[in-house]
């Protein structure tokens, strides 16, 4: 248990800023998974609609530190080659 003033500030922001990170984290994932599940069945023009999202959704996961910056990198151009190799 936190015993000064601050130690109990930084352990509220703590908390806020897991939740926060978590939901942009869960978002992100079930964005992938929709992107994913659109290729798998062949509807390639909607994956390549769900792209631009995507790359907003990993920049600003990492721009806050939710991910790294070359795990975004990383995805946005597997994401990117998967797209072009169904078409």
């Amino acid at each position: 248990m936190p015993k000064t003033k601050s130690a109990r500030k930084a352990l509220r922001q703590g908390a806020r800023r897991a939740t926060r990170n978590a939901a942009k984290k869960r978002r992100l994932r079930d964005t992938v998974k929709r992107f994913r599940r659109a290729l798998k069945e062949g509807k390639k023009d909607e994956a390549r609609a769900m792209l631009p999202l995507l790359f907003k959704l990993l920049d600003k996961a990492a721009k806050t530190h939710v991910i790294s910056e070359n795990r975004a990198r990383r995805a946005k151009s597997r994401l990117a080659k998967a797209v072009g190799a169904k078409t």
